[in-house]
């Protein structure tokens, strides 16, 4: 692939893609804008493609890596250097083999700092997207996991290590979800590290080092999220796909069906819905057979968004409807640990949720308040965040009242709460209270700017 693109050899690419997602030449037509007859021509060499403005739709549309192509493609972040985004091809590149040496260099990878990739990245660039992020997915998928034990010179590990590494990435779990992710990215990055360092320098057998490489990938998913929560895209999906490929080492799917939701949680809010729907319907497949009943109905919840975003009402509630379903069973042997947030109110949110992007804005705000009472009160976040679009969801559906006093609590949980992604919200909200001139939404306007303002993101 990375040869296909050196040349422009968009034939050759796009057979490449095609094999290794895979797609039928109507499924690539359909996703890069080409007729399938035009693609099969390109395929076979009969035809070339030449005018600018097609070729950068094709690399955009396909999520070409930028620093692979010199071409100016319309992804990409114009203050990032292009190397920022592929200093090492570990782990953007799908053709790229799942061994626990690029796993440990992948891990390398998504710690990086460089203040490039720190910045807020309001332009969303992202690593993989379209097809090659799918492709990528498939890999995961597929790839035979290697033995992962290593017996050379290092200090051995000891039990007691591993288990204070996975305490301390579930400590930092509920800090994050009490706080807001601005608080704690950094420790993620340090703890990180450390199960680097040992992954790459200890002794430890078989059994040990697949237990490492799952703490590793635990930890790298929920960097990824750390660095989404407070808007730094790029770093984020870079630990996410490393979290993948740390997940693959362990050979437990769950880990990376968890780094999968967050993928999904990214590209449907940053404008890729489809890509959310194809990576839940990986994951779900992944794990179908395990009987964790809680863990498909939070991916099912995901995959419903997208559904949403994408206008596919039908097929939103059909999952939706099912994820209720899961939930009303209650946990399953198989759920992981680190699915305790996973209830009622998390699913009656998320429905609300879909039911705001799909313009049933009264409806919506119905399930926001029957969500309100039963999320978790130490949840601060995503208490936050459900107030604020309860607030757009009655100021959309014409309720004052009821928009006041959600935003009213929105704003009193943001206090506490460090989330570049609440701020978009209130951003939103302050959007709708534009609307209704008054004293009451002038006065919360002026306290969203101010709780805002307040707010830094330095992860």
């Amino acid at each position: 692939m990375r040869d296909s693109l050196a040349e422009l050899d968009f034939g050759r690419l796009s057979k490449r893609l095609r094999e290794i997602v895979p797609l039928r030449q109507d499924d690539l037509a359909g996703i890069t804008g080409l007729t399938q007859g035009y693609l099969s021509r390109l395929e076979a060499g009969r035809v070339q493609l030449t005018h600018i403005e097609r070729i950068v739709d094709f690399l955009d549309a396909v999520g070409a890596p930028p620093a692979l192509v010199k071409l100016p493609l319309r992804g990409a972040a114009s203050t990032a250097p292009l190397e920022s985004a592929s200093s090492s091809p570990t782990h953007d590149d799908v053709a790229a083999p799942w061994t626990a040496r690029r796993m440990v260099a992948a891990l390398h990878d998504a710690m990086r700092g460089e203040p490039a990739a720190m910045r807020p990245n309001r332009r969303h660039f992202l690593i993989l997207a379209g097809t090659a992020l799918s492709a990528y997915i498939h890999q995961w998928a597929i790839a035979d996991a290697e033995p992962l034990g290593r017996a050379l010179d290092g200090a051995q590990v000891v039990p007691g290590l591993v288990a204070s590494f996975q305490g301390t990435i579930d400590g930092l779990r509920t800090m994050d979800a009490s706080s807001g992710s601005g608080l704690v990215a950094g420790l993620a990055r340090a703890h990180l590290s450390l199960i680097y360092e040992t992954l790459k320098s200890a002794r430890y057998d078989e059994k040990t080092g697949r237990r490492l490489a799952g703490i590793a990938a635990d930890t790298a998913t929920q960097l990824g999220w750390f660095h989404f929560d407070t808007g730094h895209h790029e770093a984020a999906q870079r630990a996410l796909l490393a979290a993948l490929r740390a997940a693959h080492a362990s050979g437990d799917p769950r880990y990376g069906v968890g780094a999968l939701s967050y993928l999904a949680i990214q590209s449907y809010s940053v404008g890729n819905p489809r890509d959310a729907v194809t990576a839940m319907q990986s994951a779900r497949e992944k794990v179908r057979t395990l009987g964790s009943s809680y863990l498909e109905a939070m991916l099912l919840t995901r995959q419903a968004r997208g559904h949403a975003k994408l206008g596919e009402e039908q097929a939103c509630l059909r999952a939706l409807g099912r994820a209720a379903e899961l939930a009303e069973q209650g946990p399953g042997e198989q759920d992981p640990g680190w699915l305790y947030w996973m209830n009622r109110g998390e699913i009656l949110g998320q429905t609300a949720s879909c039911y705001l992007q799909l313009g049933e804005h009264t409806t919506a705000a119905g399930y926001f308040e029957q969500a309100a009472s039963t999320l978790n009160p130490a949840d601060l976040r995503t208490r936050a965040l459900f107030a604020s679009r309860a607030a757009s969801a009655h100021l959309l559906a014409g309720e004052r009242d009821g928009g006041f006093m959600a935003a009213d609590t929105a704003l009193t949980l943001a206090t506490s709460v460090q989330s570049a992604r609440l701020n978009e919200h209130l951003e939103q909200v302050v959007e709708n209270l534009q609307a209704i001139p008054g004293p009451r939404s002038g006065e919360l306007i002026e306290r969203s700017r101010q709780v805002m303002a307040a707010k830094e993101f330095t992860p």
